[in-house]
């Protein structure tokens, strides 16, 4: 991809594993993945060096703090570092999942809070916490 937009990497952090996301500042979605937690820092390096990335953002909960000294340490590029409020992010992403997922078949009959996403959300947890950041910088 030759894009020259600075992005924005997503990322949100869990012991298991983790949602990688690469958003442009004009909001296009250029990569989205749940992965491993070991290997997210190996798919960190892809993604900077795949994209411009100007910075990181993440999610200021669980295992934040221990994540972002990680980064800080391993990541070859140093990128800033920006924790995002995660609060409902969850909830959020499950309902995110089914408008870029419209639901087929039977599970259009169920009612909205009874569907479950056939997979992990991370990632769109990730795209999230990136369009917070946006929305943050945008409400001034």
């Amino acid at each position: 991809m030759t894009n020259t937009q600075p992005a924005i990497l997503g990322f949100d952090p869990g012991r298991d594993k983790c949602g990688i996301a690469v958003m442009g500042l004009d909001r296009q979605l250029y990569y989205h993945q749940v992965i491993l937690a070991e290997e997210a820092i190996a798919n960190i390096e892809v993604q900077l060096q795949k994209f411009p990335v100007s910075l990181i953002v993440m999610g200021d909960q669980t295992t934040a703090k221990k994540w972002k000294q990680q980064l800080s340490q391993e990541l070859s590029k140093l990128t800033n570092i920006i924790l995002v409020d995660e609060r409902y992010s969850t909830l959020e992403a499950r309902d995110r999942y089914w408008q870029m997922y419209p639901p087929q078949g039977i599970i259009k009959l169920l009612p909205k809070g009874m569907r479950q996403p056939p997979r992990a959300i991370d990632d769109i947890v990730a795209v999230l916490l990136i369009e917070r950041y946006l929305n943050r910088l945008t409400d001034k």
